[in-house]
């Protein structure tokens, strides 16, 4: 697919309209809703001189209600959400983004917007949406030689980015793990990874991104906005650097190119992962363990990654997932990742282990079977050399807890900048152990954290958490609907006494650094769990939020993208 940027005109800081697509033209396109709720009922007649068709090809279908594709799309990652809009429009490219927000804007509905389905939260998905606008379908990944830089659309899973850039031009970023998370939302969050210790976020080699906007009166553009500092959009730029998605309009494209990049070259303007990687997975197993030992085992994580979580520091080139699962569960895992081409790349990795579990007694057995986002890797138990993109399916593309499409889920998050406290610690193992708590689809999640994360200042992206060590989440997920009241329950409770020193949230400052936006939780806007007295979106973004809602005043002045946790424009 050819740049939509390019082949309509489109250059660093400028913006062009487009008018909405008229009824003859939708209709022609067979796309009239069915089950009694016409075309123009959506709200897609138009009220101004049509635009050019789009090309078949670029115009996706239009779904309602009685299309059998219909529940699968009013859904996503995590089954207690579930939309009942009037339609489901999937985006197939710049132009037809334009028209479908034309039509829904002219309408008044509602919409909500998604590119890989794996929101947390009931900001796609909820009761209020009338109109989800789906990029699933923009999966394109390329190299655009008049921005230097490489292109991704908002659909693109990251498992498939991966593959497309390193096998294309030996270049990367540095992204998550979970291969069917969509670029979309991931890289407008902040996004990071297993290569985020020695690389910094996704977001900071984003170079540019294309967004679909529309103002108070209706008027449609599109603007390519960059990181160059003479740019006069720089702003929409800087806020899909970490301020989350679902804010500002349709993204409909990322370019990336790393901030140090010199040459012409392809292959040279953006990050290049490991050739090879060493790699190591064990399982801890809950009946070696009582208080005391648990204590310490996290208490040497925390404080390993205090120690070692410097930019400059040689451990920058290892990264850890430890999943502190519930006893039910039967083991603690944990999966590491060292660059294998760095000199004394095993020694990192050993001594790592050995500090994580010193005067513990603890001694690591093979993975039995999978741990939340670690699937069930047996032969791992003795570190293993193999190529990056490998390890990158290995631990990405089999993880059935995190990607089971019948899953209800419950998650919360946490920055953590220093170690644990012993009262945190006490409330992870009373709820981990409780008798009458069963479900061993439960954990903690562990992330190293650090590195050069922590060498960008707090306000060059909208992404402020710049002097975290680690990175935490707490999730749960069980099958039926019924159970929703004690889950909830049981992960709200945790949250409240491991944070009970802050009043239920990981205060900024101190030993911890608020949440992330890309595990959105809306309790952090309801003070029945978040008693602080801290905003959530200070717990989100700290200081950056007044300089976020600047943004949305002058890019969607009229409150258009709206959900519950999006940013309110300045003076409202």
């Amino acid at each position: 697919m050819t740049s939509a940027s390019t082949t309509r005109g489109t250059t660093r800081g400028t913006t062009h309209r487009s008018t909405p697509l008229d009824r003859r033209s939708l209709l022609t396109r067979g796309a009239a809703l069915a089950g009694g709720v016409t075309a123009a009922a959506a709200g897609l007649t138009a009220t101004a001189a049509p635009a050019q068709a789009a090309e078949p090809s670029a115009t996706g279908a239009l779904i309602g209600p009685d299309d059998p594709r219909y529940p699968l799309l009013t859904t996503g990652n995590n089954q207690r959400y579930v939309a009942r809009p009037d339609y489901v429009k999937m985006i197939r490219s710049t132009r037809d983004a334009e028209q479908a927000l034309a039509a829904a804007h002219r309408a008044g509905k509602r919409v909500s917007v998604r590119s890989g389905g794996h929101c947390f939260a009931p900001l796609v998905c909820n009761p209020e949406v009338e109109v989800i606008l789906d990029f699933s379908e923009m999966t394109d990944v390329g190299y655009d030689p008049a921005r230097r830089a490489f292109y991704v659309e908002p659909g693109a899973r990251l498992l498939n980015v991966y593959e497309a850039l390193y096998k294309g031009w030996g270049v990367t970023i540095p992204g998550g793990i979970c291969y069917s998370v969509g670029a979309g939302g991931h890289i407008a969050g902040g996004g990071y990874g297993l290569l985020s210790r020695a690389h910094g976020l996704v977001v900071d080699h984003l170079y540019a991104v294309e967004v679909v906007t529309v103002d108070e009166r209706g008027r449609v553009r599109t603007t390519v906005a960059t990181r160059e500092p003479d740019d006069p959009h720089r702003d929409l730029w800087w806020a899909h650097t970490g301020g989350g998605g679902g804010n500002f309009g349709l993204v409909t494209r990322y370019w990336f190119r790393s901030p140090d990049a010199r040459g012409s070259a392809p292959e040279d303007q953006l990050i290049s992962p490991p050739s090879r990687v060493l790699v190591h997975a064990v399982d801890l197993p809950w009946e070696d363990l009582d208080e005391a030992r648990f204590t310490r085992l996290l208490k040497n994580f925390g404080a390993w990654h205090e120690a070692n979580s410097a930019p400059d520091s040689p451990y920058r080139h290892l990264s850890s997932l430890f999943n502190v699962s519930s006893r039910a569960h039967g083991s603690l895992g944990m999966f590491t990742q060292v660059d294998a081409t760095v000199p004394g790349a095993r020694k990192l990795l050993d001594d790592y282990f050995a500090a994580i579990t010193a005067d513990t007694g603890l001694t690591a057995r093979p993975m039995a079977k999978g741990n939340g986002e670690i699937p069930h890797l047996p032969n791992l138990a003795e570190p293993r050399e193999m190529p990056w993109l490998n390890a990158a399916r290995l631990v990405g593309t089999n993880n059935p807890t995190i990607t089971n499409p019948m899953s209800r889920a419950a998650h919360k998050s946490g920055y953590m900048r220093r170690n644990f406290s012993d009262r945190q610690i006490a409330a992870l193992y009373k709820y981990m152990t409780r008798p009458d708590f069963q479900n061993p689809d439960t954990m903690l999640v562990l992330f190293s954290f650090g590195g050069q994360v922590n060498a960008v200042a707090p306000d060059a992206t909208a992404n402020a958490q710049r002097d975290s060590v680690f990175k935490m989440t707490f999730q749960t997920f069980w099958p039926d609907e019924r159970d929703d009241d004690f889950y909830l329950d049981w992960i709200r409770g945790l949250y409240a006494e491991f944070f009970a020193e802050s009043k239920g949230v990981p205060e900024i400052g101190g030993r911890t650094d608020g949440c992330y936006i890309n595990y959105c939780d809306t309790d952090m806007a309801d003070p029945r769990h978040n008693r602080s007295g801290i905003p959530w979106h200070t717990l989100y973004y700290k200081d950056n939020y007044p300089r976020l809602q600047q943004v949305k005043k002058r890019w969607d002045p009229g409150n258009f993208f709206r959900h519950a946790l999006s940013v309110e424009p300045a003076g409202k």
